[in-house]
């Protein structure tokens, strides 16, 4: 080898060792953009920016979060230490929350963490923060917690299961409903939720010739629901389920239909939702709410996030409302959101609907029903399609603390937390009731079919009730546990058998079908006495 030659190879090595050890000390002295931060948002929410296109730091002039508070007195720390920042606060005098506002930059320098605009697969445009946002120093006396920077939450109506019957004598028509589950001595005493109102909130339309065609069918009166907002032009049938339902055990309440479609446009969906709830509360004090609506998995929000929502449900429950949520139809993997479902569940798809799991709404699964030829009650086991994991939704709450009234169940599941559903009613649409879709004959099923029996059934309870001494039901979840404790007559049908994709169903309270389905008469006898007595312990 020439002297050249070796020259070459020692400067090609050089060069080498050169570019080497200058990769090394970029890979030590990375930007730290590249370095994880510890406060990170894993789980669900960070396979939604995953599954998001990243367009680069915040476009708008506009985001904000939930701050929520120690009290309920104006926060002037926030307000100060906001506006020394150029953001702004909003705050409702006597809420335990306020909003935090302001452009990008001023936010992101606020509470130091990225705030990006994402395109999901969807084609939506929305602002978020991968990193959970810490509670600055100043304000620590003032603020207890702080939601998302988030400025789209997955949503979607619980679609109903809605089985074609060619011939009208599939699923239970208005009287086998009733029987099924004993409200039959009520009707016959003449209670058919006169003087009270059912509101459902929904995404989706309905038409009027249907209504029309299940009351003729069924010897019901006709009735045309009062519209809150627009009427909706989609028409999956949710809403039309919903309305008859609640018509066929109530047929003399008034019935209400809400679009809630405007909570999902843009940001700030659980104060939209909350907004939403104040407004209904003021026009229909004391209704019974249906809601059949899913507005983000548990592991996607904070409990700070549903503050707005958990603040206007307590208000509307203190005015005697009763609220009733479908606990979902993916079988416990609301987390996984209705897609890809060729991939096995994973420990991240485990959860439940946001709002369904507020303490204070009461969370409704769902049941396979058999009945005899007269529709009365033989047997029910959860709802639950393995092949395509579909059922019962339920399990334990991501966000919100275990309940007084859920401290006594004894269930094998993480200490604290809240437990769901509360109860359940039929759902799988095999054994569902019956309805008119498109003006032909059909069977009804979902959890989004239970939550609206519930609904109407507590109608009619409430106009006994108040008609017999007592008042109506408000916030039921504090007595559905008392009665479940020990009453003089059984209230609930225990639903042991079956599961769904992550609990089984068993004796007692369990989180797939909780303290079970209704014996209406013994139920609403049983809420009579606690209200006389006034010696419910919640």
């Amino acid at each position: 080898m020439s002297g050249t030659t070796r020259r070459s190879v020692r400067w090609s090595t050089c060069a080498v060792v050169v570019a080497m050890a200058a990769a090394l000390t970029w890979a030590l002295n990375r930007p730290t953009e590249a370095t994880v931060p510890g406060n990170t948002i894993t789980g669900p929410y960070a396979s939604l920016l995953a599954a998001s296109a990243d367009l680069g730091p915040a476009a708008g002039d506009h985001v904000q979060l939930i701050a929520g508070l120690r009290g309920t007195t104006r926060p002037a720390a926030l307000m100060q230490w906001a506006q020394q920042r150029e953001l702004s606060v909003r705050w409702q005098p006597g809420a335990p929350w306020a909003v935090v506002e302001g452009k990008p930059i001023a936010v992101s320098t606020a509470f130091d963490v990225k705030v990006h605009d994402y395109r999901g697969r969807l084609g939506q445009v929305f602002y978020a923060s991968p990193q959970q946002p810490a509670i600055p120093a100043p304000i620590v006396p003032e603020v207890a917690g702080l939601g998302r920077i988030l400025g789209y939450i997955p949503h979607h109506e619980s679609m109903p299961f809605i089985v074609p019957a060619d011939v009208p004598d599939g699923g239970l028509p208005p009287d086998g409903l009733l029987r099924t589950y004993n409200a039959q001595p009520l009707r016959a005493a003449g209670y058919t939720g006169k003087n009270t109102t059912v509101v459902v909130f929904a995404f989706d339309g309905f038409d009027q010739e249907d209504l029309d065609m299940f009351a003729t069918s069924f010897d019901l009166p006709k009735f045309t629901p009062e519209l809150v907002g627009e009427m909706a032009t989609q028409r999956t049938g949710e809403a039309t389920m919903d309305l008859e339902a609640i018509h066929a055990v109530a047929p003399d309440a008034k019935k209400v239909l809400v679009n809630a479609r405007g909570t999902v446009s843009g940001d700030a969906t659980y104060e939209k939702i909350g907004s939403l709830m104040e407004q209904i509360d003021r026009r229909y004090p004391g209704a019974v709410w249906s809601f059949s609506i899913g507005w983000g998995c548990d592991k996607i929000a904070t409990a700070t996030d549903l503050l707005p929502v958990r603040s206007a449900l307590a208000a509307a429950l203190s005015h005697g409302t009763t609220a009733f949520n479908a606990s979902g139809d993916l079988a416990g993997l609301e987390c996984k959101g209705g897609h890809n479902w060729a991939e096995a569940p994973r420990a991240d798809d485990i959860g439940l609907d946001s709002v369904a799991s507020v303490p204070e709404m009461t969370d409704v699964g769902g049941t396979t029903l058999s009945t005899d030829a007269e529709g009365d009650w033989v047997g029910e086991q959860s709802w639950f399609e393995p092949a395509i994991s579909q059922g019962t939704g339920g399990g334990v709450s991501n966000l919100f603390e275990r309940p007084p009234w859920q401290a006594e169940l004894r269930v094998a599941a993480p200490p604290g937390r809240r437990l769901t559903p509360d109860i359940a009613a039929v759902a799988d649409p095999v054994t569902g009731v019956r309805i008119v879709f498109k003006r032909r004959h059909a069977i009804g099923g979902g959890t989004s079919l239970a939550a609206p029996i519930w609904a109407g059934l507590t109608a009619v309870m409430n106009e006994y009730l108040t008609k017999n001494g007592g008042q109506p039901i408000g916030e039921l979840n504090p007595m559905l546990y008392e009665i479940a404790q020990g009453s003089r007559r059984p209230g609930f049908r225990d639903v042991t058998l079956g599961g769904n994709a992550v609990d089984n169903a068993g004796p007692g309270y369990d989180l797939v079908t909780g303290l079970g389905t209704p014996d209406v008469d013994n139920l609403t006898q049983n809420i009579l006495a606690l209200q006389k007595c006034r010696c419910g312990r919640w």
